[in-house]
């Protein structure tokens, strides 16, 4: 590193120590320090067995982000005040890089894929990434940085997080819907339906039962499409209801921590199964209150 660039660096720390905040250190692949980039570089070449560029980049990445903390840690900054994050583009590398840091060093690390993309590519790039180095234990926080659709909304990149979050079990947001996907026994629109009535119907009573009842974030709901597989994923649901599908009779079990406890019939199942559902919760979580 440059003097000037230390000089600069030092100025961070200072205000960050003088405000009492953390210091999150971000390396990029794309702008690392070149004197450093060349010497493992040359290293590198010298080796009986050269590495790929791309891991002698993602060690550069290593030492710079190691470094840039000693650095701080020499101009003042508390050592469980500093956040390691490198940025990169492609799920490997990400998980690579973090698991050398992981490996090297004690400090809180930032996770997140940077430009994941648009849509559905950077959502499950995204996921993928996390996802396995949360599940091995790794990361501290988490960011998910997708490319907005024309007016799309960027509270989507917070949905994704917590999704991430949420279906590996590290947090609880808002209760989880399981819903099948449709075969030939369902009778598809309305399985469809209820699934997205009763997703809509949590996203309406949410915030008021957050407010009255902490541990309903953690509320499994099933609605599933027909009898085969209906009321095993039911019974594994703290409440549940199967569909009847195709051919099957016009009812619908509901069962309620792993128990038959009614079956509805008609023409109001989805308004029925949503006052069960209310109804649980209020007796459920009212109880742990």
């Amino acid at each position: 590193m440059g003097e000037k660039h230390d000089e600069n660096f030092r100025r961070m720390i200072e205000v960050a120590i003088e405000h009492g905040k953390p210091v999150r250190i971000g390396v990029n692949w794309g702008s690392l320090d070149r004197a450093l980039l060349t010497r493992l570089m040359d290293e590198n070449a010298r080796r009986a067995e050269p590495l790929e560029d791309r891991e002698v980049v993602l060690e550069a990445m290593r030492e710079s982000a190691l470094r840039s903390a000693e650095l701080a840690e020499r101009f003042g900054q508390p050592h469980d005040r500093i956040v390691l994050s490198a940025k990169v583009s492609d799920v490997r590398d990400l998980v690579s890089i973090y698991r050398a840091l992981g490996a090297a060093c004690d400090y809180p690390l930032h996770l997140g894929l940077t430009e994941a993309g648009l849509g559905a590519k950077g959502i499950v790039a995204t996921t993928a990434a996390l996802a396995i180095l949360l599940y091995e234990g790794i990361g501290d926080t988490i960011r998910t940085s997708l490319t907005p659709a024309p007016g799309g909304d960027r509270a989507d990149e917070v949905r994704v997080s917590q999704q991430i979050l949420q279906s590996l079990g590290i947090r609880h947001f808002t209760p989880q819907v399981t819903s099948c996907p449709g075969c030939g026994r369902t009778t598809s629109t309305y399985f469809q339906e209820l699934a997205a009535d009763v997703t809509a119907h949590i996203q309406r009573r949410i915030a008021a039962w957050r407010e009255r009842h902490p541990g309903v974030a953690e509320l499994r709901v099933a609605v599933m499409g027909c009898v085969v597989n209906g009321p095993g994923e039911s019974k594994h649901a703290d409440i549940g209801i199967s569909l009847p599908g195709s051919g099957e009779e016009p009812r619908a079990p509901v069962y309620v921590d792993g128990k038959l406890a009614v079956t509805l019939k008609g023409d109001t199942i989805a308004r029925d199964f949503a006052r069960l559902l209310d109804e649980y919760v209020e007796k459920r979580y009212a109880a742990k209150d």
